[in-house]
């Protein structure tokens, strides 16, 4: 074997293949090894590029996902299954818990890619979601090289084993708003919205149920992996992250426009209208009066858009991956996700940062209530008051203060105990009668906590008295 190549370590476990993974056999192709971890925005904002690069060179090029860990639930090779099931890839990937490729390769962030020849030889390794700029002219100029030297192998690549999803009408709910009549759903990998009765009936359907982008009326519409709602009286503001874009649907007639994006991932400034504007996976939402808050993910900021004059600015965030608090553009956000809100001030899960924070809706300070970044040790944190975070993508606060989160990646919820002084005084994690899959959306009604259950592609309510958990069972 060529310098800089080797073989694929023996404790790799191939989530979503049955065939034999060999590097050997790829010999003739340009190999893609892609580095990767799902709770990264970054490594999923590049998925469709390298997708697209490798079917449409299907005989020439073979991509490989290389899944290493940052928390220890994605350890599991049934988690990463998961996540493979519900980014819909459709290439082999393969779960390295115990980081041993990547220390192989050499690789030091995510997302990675090192790039092989048609002779096995590494001739390149990228790092940052911006390296697939120029990629496809890379590959294109190896393949050349390759049928110039005889050197290229026609061969078919290992077939795609999809895990069986169970058969529920949700798959993989991220968000969930309440209204005396009407449940709303994200059901994130049917691409659409649902509004159901209290009962769990479907009434409506917004987007047809297939990823796409374009505004319409109901299932005309086009959604891609919708993350998050925000509800008015006439309105649902949606988060649709896969479209790099906030919807709104018109809960009169059901008509869906674009507020904020273009269907296109981008890292543009805020500018009056946001129509026209790429950006980066908008996340969360938070609406006050006229005000909408986006939290967005890709771009490490939050905006604000004042619905009443198309006005788009940030709030807070400097745009760098980093974690820092600070006023307005000075802070550090870590991929923010889910909004709430307390006196004066917004509350933000800050998924990368494993943290919630506070940002002053006056002038956008950030302050951290609790986590200390994005690697901390949960055994060794000695500031997580017994709740140390591991990707929290929920939040909603009750009216004596007490903040309800969704500990994603700990599976499980926390509770912050915030009295009107605002000085936290615990955290601990809520008593629930079953460990949660991948817990996301929340949102309360008196003492039950309805929570999205991702990976359990259900939504759930939780009982906060008791612990005891009651399905809420959507039919169409």
């Amino acid at each position: 074997m060529q310098e800089g190549t080797r073989a694929f370590s023996e404790a790799l476990d191939w989530v979503n293949t049955d065939d034999s993974v060999r590097l050997e056999s790829f010999r003739g192709k340009v190999v893609l090894l892609w580095f990767w971890t799902y709770d990264n925005i970054h490594c999923l904002n590049m998925l469709p590029t390298l997708q697209k690069i490798a079917s449409s060179r299907a005989d020439g090029v073979a991509l490989l996902g290389l899944h290493v860990p940052k928390y220890a639930r994605q350890r599991h090779a049934s988690a990463v299954a998961c996540a493979v099931r519900r980014l819909d890839i459709r290439f082999p990937v393969a779960s390295d818990p115990g980081w041993q490729t990547w220390q192989d390769y050499g690789i030091s962030a995510w997302p990675s890619l090192v790039v092989l020849d048609c002779t096995g030889h590494r001739v390149r390794t990228l790092s940052g979601e911006r390296i697939i700029d120029g990629l496809e002219q890379l590959v294109d100029g190896l393949l050349e090289e390759a049928v110039a030297r005889d050197q290229r192998n026609y061969l078919s690549l290992p077939s795609i084993r999809f895990s069986r999803i169970p058969d529920t009408q949700l798959r993989f709910p991220t968000a969930v708003a309440l209204t005396a009549k009407y449940v709303y759903i994200c059901d994130s990998a049917h691409h659409r919205v649902i509004e159901c009765d209290r009962q769990g009936r479907v009434l409506r359907q917004f987007g047809a149920g297939t990823s796409g982008y374009w505004d319409g009326c109901l299932n005309d519409a086009g959604f891609s992996s919708p993350q998050s709602l925000a509800l008015s009286r006439n309105a649902l503001y949606v988060a649709d992250t896969g479209n790099h874009a906030v919807r709104c649907i018109h809960l009169q007639n059901g008509q869906v426009d674009t507020v904020l994006g273009n269907g296109q991932v981008g890292y543009d400034a805020p500018a009056t209208p946001g129509t026209g504007l790429s950006v980066s996976a908008p996340v969360g939402l938070f609406l006050d009066g006229t005000r909408l808050y986006v939290a967005l993910a890709g771009q490490h900021q939050i905006w604000r858009i004042d619905l009443a004059n198309a006005r788009v600015e940030t709030l807070a965030g400097s745009g760098r991956n980093e974690f820092s608090d600070g006023k307005g553009a000075v802070a550090g956000l870590v991929q923010p996700a889910a909004l709430a809100a307390l006196p004066g001030r917004l509350l933000l899960a800050d998924a990368g940062g494993n943290a919630i924070r506070t940002v002053r809706m006056q002038d956008g300070r950030v302050e951290t209530l609790i986590g200390e970044g994005p690697f901390i040790d949960p055994d060794t944190d000695p500031a997580s008051r017994g709740c140390q975070l591991m990707h929290p993508l929920g939040l909603v606060v009750d009216r004596n203060g007490r903040i309800y989160i969704s500990d994603t990646l700990g599976w499980r919820l926390c509770v912050l105990n915030l009295p009107k002084g605002g000085q936290l005084v615990s955290g601990k994690p809520v008593n629930v009668e079953r460990q949660l899959r991948e817990p996301t959306g929340l949102a309360l009604e008196g003492r039950q906590l309805w929570v999205c259950e991702r990976n359990a592609h259900a939504v759930i309510k939780v009982n906060l008295d008791s612990g005891g958990i009651e399905s809420f069972p959507v039919v169409e």
